[in-house]
């Protein structure tokens, strides 16, 4: 194998070579403008190749030239900077925690252009090898094409799981793996065949999580890590768009509660502390220990005239798993109120180090707040917050989900744009020093962003590929039959 990787280099020399080498450079001392911006990333060893274009003018040929710090020289000469698979990722094999410096030329008007190297760091973290999300176009009122998709990070494949094309006036929504392990998944089913798809193992139901005693069937999921449990929100929800200029819409809640649903008995459980008239309480998410369930809780307020003093906190309730049963008082953990701000989406770390966490000016939907930043609260130390400015930017950063190992994250952000979210990665290390994120690859990126009418959302890592058949799926979809839950007496 290594044989012919050298193979392959050397003859992707010869042939560029041949075709248009660079010749009397004129050396610039800025870095090129590339897109997407991948100058300083930190990657993992297994990622798909970091296609990237020219964005600094109109040019006649690429020529760029990969260096690996241990092992290893990719040299691409062509119109477009386009990686080959199989000799990426052996440069990558062998430069693990090493450095890969890329020279990039750039030929325009017939004449070369140096440009200042720049380098991209190896890193041996593993990361989990599926990232599954939403793909929807961002308008509001109506459902139009969408869908949960696979992506499979060592290369470009990316597999449609479910779109709502499947059942016509379908929405697909909030899907939620056990860990990143697939096998424990919820997923929503809105319209007029609504239902909760649960797999628990290999056993597959639709549920109808709606009882006479909840405000609404089962939102926002959280698995418990031994994948007994899994908590949800109930909501009574309620959109309001904006009048004034840069805000477009608000999602209300106007009252919501934390349950703890038990899939082997159907029971719903829960503690009256979580279901409190003078407080919204939502975005449910279990310790790594499952000890512990942390939630956002808001003193209810006029709505929607006081939309804006909307303040939620980051809490906690001790929750018992042998028996299904919660602790006796709920913790404030952040107190966003004395911020004068709101959390939203808490994801604590699979290590059990960190809860990670979106913070912006009020309300829960953060997703079309400009000024929505991530967070990082340390358990080990302290219980320490601070902004992650190693990855926020001017523009909206929200959603997000650890990777199995707690080295990796993935995030949305409309950075980009200003109105699509696109998917960024990151890496942090044992002592809590992030990088500098990465788009999510694309063979050809910037016709592919430039060109799709989707945002990304609702990202998650998968250990393994996402086995769902369609055919069964659709049958339960239709069919209508539905498993119903009880409040546990």
């Amino acid at each position: 194998m290594k044989r012919n990787f050298l193979y392959s280099l050397i003859f992707a020399v010869v042939i560029t070579s041949c075709s248009d080498r660079v010749k009397s450079p004129e050396l610039i001392g800025s870095l090129p403008k590339i897109y997407p911006d991948y100058t300083g990333v930190t990657i993992p060893a297994s990622i798909a190749p970091l296609n990237f274009d020219f964005v600094g003018g109109e040019c006649d040929r690429i020529d760029v030239t990969i260096t690996g710090s241990r092992k290893g020289i990719l040299h691409i000469n062509a119109s477009k900077v386009l990686l080959p698979e199989e000799e990426w990722s052996h440069l990558l094999t062998e430069n693990k925690d090493g450095n890969l410096t890329f020279v990039v030329c750039v030929k325009q008007q017939g004449k070369w252009k140096k440009y200042r190297p720049f380098s991209i760091y190896v890193c041996s973290y593993p990361v989990d090898r599926y990232l599954v999300y939403r793909k929807i176009a961002p308008g509001y009122e109506v459902y139009s094409k969408m869908g949960i998709y696979q992506r499979d990070l060592h290369s470009f494949k990316e597999k449609a799981l479910l779109e709502n094309t499947l059942v016509p006036g379908m929405c697909v929504n909030c899907h939620s793996f056990n860990k990143t392990n697939p096998d424990y998944l919820s997923l929503h089913i809105r319209g007029s065949h609504g239902a909760t798809l649960m797999r628990t193992d290999k056993h597959m139901e639709f549920l109808n999580t709606k009882t006479d005693s909840t405000l609404s069937a089962c939102v926002y999921p959280y698995w418990h890590p031994t994948g007994k449990y899994i908590a949800y929100s109930v909501n009574n929800t309620r959109q309001a768009f904006h009048v004034v200029r840069n805000e477009r819409i608000e999602v209300l809640d106007l009252a919501s509660d934390v349950i703890v649903y038990h899939p082997q008995t159907h029971e719903i459980l829960r503690s009256p502390l979580l279901q409190r008239k003078e407080a919204y309480e939502t975005f449910p998410v279990f310790s790594s220990d499952g000890r512990k369930l942390y939630f956002c809780s808001s003193p209810a307020k006029d709505l929607p005239h006081d939309y804006k003093q909307v303040k939620y906190s980051l809490c906690s309730i001790d929750f018992d798993p042998v028996n299904g049963t919660f602790g006796e008082r709920v913790d404030t953990i952040v107190n966003a109120v004395k911020m004068d701000k709101s959390i939203s989406f808490p994801r604590p770390s699979y290590d059990g180090r960190y809860i990670m966490f979106t913070l912006s000016d009020y309300g829960n939907f953060s997703i079309w707040h400009k000024e929505a930043d991530l967070w990082l609260l340390d358990l080990k130390n302290g219980n320490v917050i601070r902004p992650l400015s190693e990855v926020n930017s001017d523009n909206t950063e929200s959603f997000h989900n650890w990777s199995s190992e707690s080295h990796w994250f993935v995030f949305s952000s409309r950075r980009d744009d200003g109105l699509y979210t696109r998917l960024y990665l990151a890496c942090i290390d044992n002592k809590g020093k992030i990088s500098k994120p990465f788009m999510l690859p694309q063979e050809n990126p910037e016709e592919y962003y430039t060109n799709s009418v989707y945002s990304y959302n609702t990202p998650d890592f998968a250990s393994k590929p996402v086995l769902m058949d369609i055919s069964k799926v659709r049958e339960g979809i239709i069919s209508d039959k539905r498993q119903h839950v009880q409040i546990r007496k």
